[in-house]
């Protein structure tokens, strides 16, 4: 009967592929009833491979005496195979013939460990379910009284949410709920903190979320060497993850070398060691991982370029690391309970430090349940372009226009980590690109070809640029031009025929390439990519297009949903402003003028090999020291004590009888600053030669720091808007934060003039005071 049906065909030649392994032809032991219990499981078992033990539950709850009896039916047909493959194992390498067919009873390995692990799960379901039905007659549906307390004004309506979908997760049913009101107070209460505690439970252990265990003491982190460990980490099966290995490999002297210096630097004082968890969502099937399959095609390679390095950084400061790349792997990594991700986590964050990216984010989102807001402090996402914070806060984000697909997670805005310092609202964590030394910077200089240039772009669809053949013609009159485009089988159409084509070239190739170039011109897109760094680096001038109007999220295709309002004027920002000439030539291609005579202007003009200190190894792995050991977002903030106007200074100071609160950057290298109508202040720190400082926004957030720079205000406000704290000159009207989410270095009015905290910086690394290693 089971032969003779579709499902049971199915289900038939499934058993026999799962056992075609063991050549197994098996008398007597019910082999039909073995497939039907097996497959009969299979909505309430998995088991991916044959060595994954036993079988992990992720059932649909079964009804009450239902369930016992089918539990009791598969236990019993677990007991008849056991006892008839008992007797079988006694007939050992033995052989039959029954019917004229030759019959071999081989024992398989590890078949009867199978099931009897399988029979040890049943029976311990079947005790559960026992549990829980037990528990159900004991209480009766409906006896427990849902509270009305003030305390817990969300009780009533999570109970009715309950009772309408408790069997939406397994999870509910893994933490005892059984459809009772009793159940889902119990649950409400000591696993979620929605309702109060039930004056009749056994309160002697702490409701779930609130377990306090004792912490672990401290570990202290040595630097790492050897990155061995750590390409085993990474694993393999993709070509993005080959690629990674790759980078990690060709930079390890480096970091060897980079991590001996910052040791020295650091004087080898004390250095928590941190548990880290890094789950690199957009590489995820879940996710679709798009990246992987373009690695050989000339696809972006910038976040994986960015990934690799924090990696590598992390392990060479010495941490605890853990890798995921699924999202199986971050769920058994977390220990979130059997289900679709409804429940909270039971006991505390296993980590100390979660590095992951918006795919991550989102998935963590699906998977940790509640525990998501509790844990949030502990993330870092790692985001190209950055979010500032008018988008980050989610409700005013939707109220004000702000609202898209990415933001809106309500983070500390430091806790993005950007690949440039785009602005101060993030913590910059950036890449490294490769470092010279004396003798290769001599050997580049000697080998330099005067009139060879690169184009930067390895997709033929880089190459569509309006007019893109008026400036090209200009410069293949001056120079012979290379081109590194990705094809297949025949030179791509949209590369001019004047161009000599390498096709996409490995790493090591395009270092050689570049290292003969004088000249690196960009299209205009990719916007902000590592090739750049990477060219000057092995001393091209890189040569850039100029926007006017500048590219945002307003006008233009590329930025529309991400989450600032950042205006891009050239290809690459940083290159612009922090590199600059000679390195660095910004201008308008439409000027045919202008283009012929930057040309001619970068073929006398002779420069070094230049990379800037913060993308070196030994720039990065400060920047994520100091990172790890000082920004402590679970911690929560105080407000700074007074100030007192400084002497001949628009600024301000502590007064001497205050003692300086803890904080980190050090309030020491605070300047307040106030800035123009309609200037953020990014703005008016960068034009006094300092940086915007978010943290210590709190410290200028007051009364006193506008009486302290004699600002008028005939009122004082404290509202909700991202470019508070500021003053309107022309109304006298003050305002000051009331949402510390909202605290924003990118934020400017045309209406009023912003209080802007700045702060000093280390030469070549910007995102760290003078004193942030201390």
């Amino acid at each position: 009967m089971i032969t003779g049906s579709t499902d049971g065909k199915i289900m038939v030649r499934r058993c026999l592929v799962t056992f075609k392994p063991f050549r197994i032809f098996v008398v007597g032991i019910g082999f039909f009833s073995l497939c039907f219990l097996m497959t009969s499981l299979g909505g309430q078992f998995s088991a991916k491979r044959l060595g994954d033990s036993p079988f992990t539950i992720r059932t649909e709850v079964l009804g009450g005496v239902e369930s016992r009896g089918v539990l009791r039916k598969i236990s019993d047909m677990l007991e008849v195979i056991l006892k008839r493959m008992d007797s079988l194992s006694k007939l050992d390498n033995t052989s039959t013939t029954d019917g004229g067919s030759l019959i071999f009873v081989i024992q398989p390995a590890g078949l009867v460990e199978r099931i009897q692990a399988i029979a040890q799960n049943v029976s311990n379901m079947a005790i559960r379910v026992e549990q829980i039905l037990q528990n159900s007659m004991v209480q009766g549906r409906g006896t427990c009284e849902v509270p009305r307390d003030p305390r817990f004004p969300e009780c009533p309506g999570k109970v009715d949410w309950m009772r309408a979908r408790w069997t939406s997760d397994p999870c509910y049913a893994f933490y005892g709920v059984d459809g009772s009101d009793c159940s889902f107070l119990i649950y409400l209460s000591e696993v979620e903190w929605f309702c109060p505690p039930l004056s009749w439970r056994n309160h002697s252990s702490p409701p779930t979320q609130h377990v306090q265990e004792a912490k672990p003491p401290k570990r202290q982190a040595a630097f790492r060497t050897d990155l061995t460990v750590l390409l085993d980490q990474v694993g393999t099966g993709k070509e993005s993850l080959s690629f990674m290995k790759r980078r990690i490999r060709r930079l390890a002297q480096q970091w060897a070398t980079a991590a001996n210096r910052l040791d020295a630097k650091l004087e080898q004082r004390w250095r928590d060691q941190k548990k880290i968890l890094v789950h690199v969502g957009f590489l995820t099937e879940e996710s679709g991982d798009v990246f992987s399959p373009k690695v050989l095609k000339g696809g972006p390679l910038g976040e994986m370029v960015q990934w690799a390095d924090i990696l590598t950084a992390l392990h060479v400061l010495g941490h605890n690391l853990k890798i995921s790349m699924s999202v199986k792997e971050l769920q058994g990594f977390l220990g979130v309970p059997p289900g679709r991700g409804s429940c909270p986590l039971t006991g505390p964050l296993p980590f100390d430090l979660i590095y992951t990216d918006y795919h991550g984010l989102q998935q963590m989102k699906q998977h940790m349940g509640l525990s998501l807001k509790k844990h949030k402090c502990h993330i870092r996402v790692i985001d190209t372009f950055g979010t500032e914070p008018a988008y980050n806060h989610e409700e005013y984000a939707t109220l004000h226009g702000y609202r898209t697909n990415w933001g809106y997670w309500n983070l500390n805005a430091r806790q993005y980590m950007t690949m440039f310092p785009h602005t101060p609202d993030n913590s910059f964590m950036g890449f490294v690109s490769e470092e010279l030394n004396e003798t290769e910077k001599r050997s580049i200089q000697q080998n330099k070809v005067n009139n060879m240039a690169v184009v930067y772009g390895k997709e033929a669809s880089m190459w569509k640029v309006q007019g893109k053949e008026g400036f090209l013609q200009i410069l293949h009159r001056y120079m012979e031009v290379h081109g590194t485009v990705y094809y297949e089988t025949q030179r791509p159409p949209e590369v001019p025929a004047f161009v000599k084509n390498h096709g996409l070239l490995p790493q090591h190739e395009l270092q050689q390439l570049l290292r003969k170039a004088k000249l690196f011109i960009g299209f205009g897109f990719p916007y902000e990519g590592p090739a750049p760094l990477e060219a000057i680096a092995n001393g091209c001038i890189f040569l850039q297009p100029k926007f006017n109007p500048p590219h945002s999220s307003l006008n233009h295709e590329f930025f529309r949903g991400k989450p600032t309002s950042r205006e891009v004027s050239s290809q690459h920002p940083y290159a612009e402003q922090y590199i600059g000439r000679p390195h660095v030539m910004t201008v308008d291609y439409n000027n045919s003028l202008e283009f012929d005579s930057a040309i001619r202007e970068i073929m006398r003009t002779k420069v070094e090999p230049y990379l800037p200190y913060e993308y070196t190894c030994e720039g990065m792995l400060e920047r994520v020291h100091s990172y790890i050991q000082h920004q402590d977002f679970c911690a929560p903030e105080v407000a700074g004590p007074l100030f007192v106007p400084l002497s001949n200074s628009t600024s301000l100071g502590w007064a001497t009888n205050v003692t300086a609160p803890s904080a980190w950057p050090p309030l020491s290298s605070l300047r307040l600053l106030v800035s123009q109508e309609g200037q953020s202040c990014v703005e008016a720190c960068q034009s006094a030669g300092f940086i915007c400082e978010p943290a210590h926004f709190r410290f200028i957030n007051n009364k006193e720091a506008l009486h302290g720079l004699e600002v008028q205000c005939e009122v004082v406000d404290s509202e909700i808007n991202h470019i508070l704290p500021a003053f309107s000159v022309v109304r006298r009207e003050c305002g000051l934060q009331r949402e510390p989410l909202l605290f924003s270095c990118a934020g400017h009015s045309p209406k009023y003039r912003r209080l802007c905290p700045c702060r000093d910086f280390r030469r070549g690394q910007v995102a760290l005071c003078k004193d942030c290693l201390q």
